[in-house]
């Protein structure tokens, strides 16, 4: 079905800007390669492809509609509140639900790359939270 008035829209590979992954978001050095930071209406879908160097995590966070996370390359780590720490590969996939609070990110020897995808909610895609810390990534 096509609404009227739209077109596909086509980003060439490497047409966006990377962007390093703010300090009050990441520990560690973190990349962010857009996909679609803004979603385009109707649609409320935001994405982008992370890479985690060895040691790079994100902070507690959550989504207000739930994250579909798929992990592209290397080996990492997820966690949500009150569960263990478990080990993530490529070809993984992992969903949050919405207002699930969690992290993720590398191992401490490996680097990971995903591909986050989610949706906004009143303008807003995520809540970010304290960091985690080397005690809580170490466990």
């Amino acid at each position: 079905m096509k609404i009227k008035g739209t077109t596909m829209i086509l980003k060439r590979n490497g047409s966006q800007a990377s962007m390093q992954g703010p300090e009050e978001w990441f520990t560690g050095n973190v990349r962010i390669d857009p996909i679609q930071l803004q979603p385009v209406e109707p649609s409320r879908i935001t994405s982008a492809l992370v890479t985690f160097e060895p040691g790079a995590r994100t902070n507690w966070h959550t989504h207000p509609l739930g994250q579909l996370l798929i992990v592209t390359s290397g080996k990492g780590w997820t966690q949500c509140e009150g569960e263990p720490k478990v080990e993530i590969n490529a070809g993984d996939t992992i969903w949050y639900p919405a207002g699930h609070k969690h992290w993720h990110g590398a191992t401490s020897t490996s680097g990971m790359s995903h591909i986050a995808v989610q949706e906004m909610l009143d303008g807003k895609n995520v809540e970010w939270l304290e960091k985690v810390t080397d005690e809580q990534y170490a466990k």
